[in-house]
């Protein structure tokens, strides 16, 4: 009998979508290759309220990791990921980068799959993140 692939969730904004985002995921199957990778992209009300506005709005964002190879499934994500939604969607394991995510008064958005021994690091791209693209359109707009 065949075994049930590792359902792995990663989770992101993913505006402007850019190939630190694709390196995430590729991550992810390469160490993982049979696994069935679901990606959560968080609403525009969340991003805006935890975060900044986005540029691309929520579908337009959705069909950017859509058409990414290594992307499995797309859903609507939480900002918080919490015990129900793991299991809700029969999610094994999360993936993201090790830095503590601070959210209002929570130290890390990731801590309860922590300390459940559900996280799979992953590595950040250097040098590439969607605040850096930004920065470099204003600085190509507003030079002089």
């Amino acid at each position: 009998m065949e075994e049930k692939p590792l359902r792995i969730y990663a989770d992101g904004v993913f505006d402007l979508f850019h190939f630190g985002h694709a390196r995430l995921f590729e991550q992810i199957k390469q160490k993982y290759p049979k696994c069935f990778l679901m990606v959560g992209v968080c609403r525009d009300e969340d991003v805006g309220y935890y975060k900044r506005t986005p540029i691309l709005k929520f579908n337009e964002r959705v069909e950017s990791v859509r058409h990414c190879k290594w992307v499995d499934e797309v859903i609507e994500g939480p900002w918080i990921i919490d015990e129900n939604f793991m299991k809700t969607h029969q999610i094994d394991f999360v993936a993201h980068d090790e830095e503590p995510y601070p959210c209002e008064s929570i130290t890390d958005v990731y801590a309860m799959v922590k300390e459940s021994g559900k996280f799979i690091p992953t590595e950040r791209t250097p040098r590439i993140s969607t605040t850096t693209l930004i920065d470099r359109v204003k600085d190509y707009l507003f030079c002089t």
